[in-house]
């Protein structure tokens, strides 16, 4: 199932491709300069977790998932609002670390959920230094100590005149079994893996196998222009189909090859996925794969505009309401409120509240100052944001 680079279409790339890396380097410089980089950036990230979700068939509201990442809620969470969290954590792990981290091995594992290493596995496929209870040997001895502890040296033996010594030695043990048991169950290996659920995994899905070959595409396009290689690596992770529940990953991944090389800043990841919703369906799936690399390009350079188009909306809405700052006194909560409504595609009276450490009732006075345009039209669990 391996992914075939033998015939790159460069024809029809040949023009798209420095185009995108045009315009990426323009959004690049103007966030970098921009009073607004910070809260555009953080906006980006939102709006890429819905979109992600939009790609898939689903609808998440960008108001809940506001809300929902600032703890404040107005319903239960939904599962496809879970998944658009996700996706909001992912980009926000992987700005968070060094460029090139999230494609390396250690990133790969910690993003698809893996924690640590498997531990070491004999012949037979068990793990080699499992103990009988199925508690791992290195785990183990550090574990049962304190159960230990009261059979060595001074006072190994329970002093018969205390009554609550053979108490307090099965409490003792107790713990000890709980830490081990603790401390085995955060130690994720092949184990697990092969006790997925069949309702809810297809168990001759290869994840390991799949993601080998992707990370084998990896290596053979370096040395490609940069935006064609993402187009590459986003179209081979969509072929091979590596992960069964996380096909976003794929384009979070696409993103930070353009990050790793330079083109984009270490803080900015590019919105891959806003891009690519305006790119027809037929487009992004079609057969011919000339078709879909061709639409993924488009799709970035969709994104970089948008971006540009979101930074001069910001700067203007901000300059606007800085207006009203004239005359105010030195004290005001009110540009402590514009920095947040800059920051956030949506903001309610409680994410007012607990920023600006006000009461809600005075949270909702500095809005109506401001003059934010409310966003959801409901009469309760109101969201304002920038015209």
């Amino acid at each position: 199932m391996r992914y075939d680079l033998s015939k790159i279409p460069l024809a029809s790339l040949q023009k798209p491709v420095p185009d995108a890396t045009a315009i990426l380097v323009r959004v690049d410089e103007r966030i970098a300069r921009s009073p607004v980089g910070a809260g555009l950036i953080e906006r980006m990230h939102f709006g890429d977790a819905c979109a992600s979700l939009w790609l898939e068939g689903e609808l998440v509201h960008l108001e809940d998932l506001v809300l929902h990442d600032a703890h404040l809620d107005v319903r239960a969470p939904t599962h496809e609002l879970a998944i658009a969290r996700d996706v909001l954590k992912s980009r926000r792990r992987i700005t968070a670390q060094p460029p090139g981290w999230a494609l390396s091995a250690e990133g790969l594992r910690a993003l698809r959920g893996q924690g640590w290493p498997a531990p070491s596995l004999g012949a037979n496929g068990d793990h080699a230094d499992d103990t009988p209870d199925g508690i791992p040997a290195s785990i183990a001895p550090s574990a049962t100590a304190a159960a230990e502890a009261g059979g060595e040296g001074e006072g190994a033996e329970l002093d018969a005149s205390d009554p609550l010594a053979t108490e307090h030695a099965a409490i003792d043990a107790v713990l000890a079994r709980s830490d081990a048991a603790i401390a085995a169950a955060r130690t994720p290996g092949r184990r697990a893996a092969r006790e997925k659920d069949p309702l809810v995994y297809d168990l001759d899905w290869d994840e390991d196998e799949r993601l080998d070959e992707w990370r084998l595409v990896l290596t053979e396009t370096e040395g490609l222009p940069t935006v064609l290689r993402a187009a590459l690596l986003l179209d081979a992770w969509n072929h091979l189909q590596v992960l069964q529940h996380a096909p976003w990953l794929g384009r979070l991944l696409a993103a930070e090859t353009l990050r790793r090389s330079g083109l984009t800043a270490a803080t900015h990841l590019t919105a891959v996925n806003i891009g690519l919703k305006s790119i027809a369906v037929e487009r992004r799936r079609h057969r011919a794969r000339d078709t879909r690399l061709l639409a993924i390009v488009n799709g970035i350079i969709a994104a970089a505009e948008i971006c540009l188009k979101e930074h001069d909306r910001l700067v203007l809405a901000k300059q606007m309401m800085e207006r009203r700052l004239v005359g105010r006194r030195s004290s005001s909560n009110l540009p402590g409120l514009i920095e947040l409504v800059i920051a956030r595609p949506l903001v309610s009276a409680g994410m007012v509240a607990e920023t600006l450490k006000v009461t809600p009732r005075a949270a909702l006075r500095i809005v109506e100052e401001l003059g934010l345009r409310e966003m959801t039209g409901r009469g309760r669990f109101r969201a304002w944001g920038v015209v």
